[in-house]
């Protein structure tokens, strides 16, 4: 009994309780979370579907040659975001606020990474890439004379006979109609994005006080503007990767990153940018479906309604189709009876239609005016045109705020800021280099400019007794200084060395030219630019830096003088078709037209591997600077037109009491138009 053990403690009645209920963590702490939480995640959303936007523009010049196709099939690709875009945002906008905002922004993110994926698989069906050569014909003895580049009379061109193993290789080939897997994947994409923009605003208006809301979205728009940035050096360095990095020995390619054949590995890029947007969507689906306005009460809360309440309607009332045409039509007449209204909508036509042309094909640009190689013109671009447009539109909102300028200041703001841009332009197309010098192309072999190009003038007395192919771009750098198609067409009688380290010999065509030389050799690849060529490219770049940040100082003068412009009746009716015209017109034709326009100054097409005309190889320097240049007269010509209205019939202006820095973050609308 002594030692027994008693615990009356816990047998008498009522000495043993339950443990008291662990406390909630408080509603305001929680909110507080997720309020954070999807000001960071929308963040990081912003910067990944412009980090992976941009990298598909500057991955244009790498999947136009991986698939061999024109410039204008490559800007009917690109434009497929757009169309994407266009097919669900009425969808989205309407149905998307009775929804789960945050899940719908987490699914969009999912959609465009599964766009990334899709536009990426090809390169895993294709095989591997095949450039047009006729080195690989006669590389395999080294050292040796024994098998000719010019070939006899009698002989056929190797290359231009169809093997078996071609004709087995031609669904494989870059020439077949895998390039629609691209497209599909980048309208995808722009499926994904359309509900981020609408329907992230909107919830973040919903829980953020006024006077935060505009604090919150300079944020985002700041971290979103470092994704074209990352997006374009992305771009440079996979530029400068073989495309099938990896699957085959780099030390038997011929060619490098700066020759007009060279692939890089586009498909890279496509899958790290999708793996990203798959992460930046994982946040979304953690938040709840609507959160209480920051400070707000439960009371308040109860009494106040969110967007996601008040959007439309639980049940409508029943508006007939009559009624709506009524009310529509007359709306309609009045809108576009505003002369100040349209020409604001043609010009932001042909603004955003040049710049979307300009940045589409900018590194082609670069890489056929100026020699530069794809993978450095990309990355200049990113790091220094890129940061310019950003410093512009950040300095014209500051000085309409400094000087607390009206619309009439804003329109002179825009039309000076037009006109300085302009000037950069033609000062632009005057910076040029001459064109490469190629014997048949653009000049004679005799070393006189040709006025015209036809296929037959490749052919000279000085090749003429070799079989040569007319349809390959295989060139070699010549002692004279002067680019030849191919081995064959300079006449070369024998070879040394293999692969990138070959060099021919004999070549009677150098004997020909203006400055024959004794030993008549040539290496492969282009020759190089003259050394001023490097340095009009640096002013080329300096001056268009210059133009860069010039136009985009006019962006925000020019969204006031469009919102002033504006009947507050018919404000929804004027943004809705003012974004329908910007985002259909000024989206998805510009890359078409700008590449059909370029398609028409190539002087050599190569040729694809099943037969049929490829990428282009070369092209004409002087056509190809006047392409960008006579959207710009058609510009300042409407800016004219602006200012004769303005100073006619500027009592037609509608001001509001609410400054435009407090409403533009305020109504979703505004917003997007401020973003694109």
């Amino acid at each position: 009994r002594k030692h027994s053990l008693q615990f009356p403690s816990l047998l008498q009645p009522g000495k043993w309780e339950k443990p008291p209920p662990l406390r909630p963590w408080p509603t305001h702490l929680i909110d507080r979370s997720h309020n954070r939480m999807f000001l960071a995640a929308m963040c990081f959303v912003y910067f990944a579907k412009a980090f992976q936007g941009s990298y598909m523009k500057s991955s244009i010049t790498q999947i136009e040659r991986r698939f061999d196709i024109p410039s204008s099939l490559i800007g009917f690709i690109d434009g497929s975001f757009e169309i994407g875009n266009l097919f669900v945002i009425a969808f989205v906008s309407y149905f998307g606020a009775k929804l789960h905002r945050p899940r719908l922004i987490g699914a969009g993110c999912f959609i465009m990474a599964m766009g990334s994926f899709i536009t990426a698989a090809p390169h895993f069906f294709q095989g591997l890439y095949k450039y047009e050569t006729t080195v690989s014909h006669f590389s395999g003895s080294n050292g040796t004379e024994s098998i000719l580049p010019c070939l006899t009379n009698g002989s056929l061109a190797q290359d231009e006979i169809p093997t078996v193993e071609i004709q087995a290789e031609c669904e494989k080939a870059a020439s077949s109609s895998l390039w629609l897997y691209v497209f599909l994947g980048n309208m995808l994409r722009g499926v994904g994005e359309t509900p981020v923009m609408p329907l992230g605003l909107s919830y973040l208006d919903d829980f953020s006080r006024e006077e935060n809301t505009a604090v919150y979205m300079a944020l985002i728009q700041t971290v979103g503007i470092m994704g074209p940035m990352f997006g374009f050096m992305l771009g440079s360095f996979c530029a400068k990767l073989y495309v099938d990095i990896g699957a085959v020995n780099l030390d038997t390619i011929t060619i490098n990153h700066k020759d007009s054949r060279w692939v890089g590995a586009w498909w890279l890029g496509f899958l790290l940018t999708g793996g990203v947007m798959l992460l930046a969507g994982i946040p979304f689906w953690f938040l709840p479906k609507s959160l209480p306005k920051q400070g707000e009460t439960e009371t308040e809360k109860e009494s106040n309604e969110g967007e996601q309440d008040r959007f439309i309607p639980d049940k409508p009332a029943p508006v007939s189709m009559a009624a709506l045409a009524k009310d529509f039509l007359p709306s309609l007449k009045i809108l576009f009876s505003n002369t100040i209204y349209l020409l604001l909508v043609c010009t932001a036509f042909v603004q955003i239609s040049g710049f979307i042309g300009m940045i589409t094909f900018k590194p082609k640009f670069m890489e056929q005016i100026y020699g530069q190689s794809a993978s450095r013109a990309i990355f200049l671009i990113g790091i220094m045109n890129l940061p310019a447009v950003a410093l512009g539109i950040v300095t014209g909102g500051f000085i309409m705020k400094k000087f607390k300028l009206n619309v009439l200041g804003a329109t002179k703001i825009c039309i000076g800021t037009s006109l300085l841009a302009f000037s950069t332009l033609l000062i632009q197309y005057f910076l040029q280099c001459d064109n490469t010098q190629v014997p048949g192309l653009t000049v004679s072999y005799q070393g006189v400019p040709q006025v015209s190009y036809q296929q037959n003038t490749l052919i000279s007395l000085c090749n003429m007794g070799c079989s040569c192919s007319l349809k390959h771009w295989d060139p070699i750098c010549a002692s004279n200084g002067l680019t030849y198609a191919s081995p064959c067409l300079a006449g070369c009688q024998s070879f040394t060395g293999d692969g990138k380290d070959m060099v021919f010999h004999n070549c009677t065509c150098i004997g020909d030219s203006p400055f024959p030389y004794a030993n008549m050799s040539a290496v492969l690849g282009q020759c190089s630019r003259k050394s001023d060529c490097d340095y009009m490219f640096k002013f080329y770049m300096a001056v268009t830096v210059i133009g860069a940040f010039l136009s985009a100082c006019g962006a925000t003068p020019g969204y006031i003088i469009l919102l002033r412009s504006i009947n507050p009746e018919l404000k929804s009716l004027a943004l809705g078709i003012y974004t329908l015209i910007v985002r259909t017109l000024g989206g998805i034709p510009p890359p078409v037209y700008f590449g059909a326009l370029i398609d028409r100054a190539c002087l050599k097409w190569g040729s694809k591997q099943c037969g049929g005309r490829g990428a282009c190889r070369i092209y004409d320097s002087g056509a190809f600077r006047f392409v960008n240049l006579h959207w710009h007269f058609f510009m300042v010509t409407l800016f004219v037109n602006l200012v004769y209205t303005l100073k006619n019939k500027g009592n037609h202006f509608w001001f509001h009491k609410e400054p435009f820095s407090q409403r533009i973050f305020k109504e979703p609308s505004l917003s997007y138009l401020f973003i694109i």
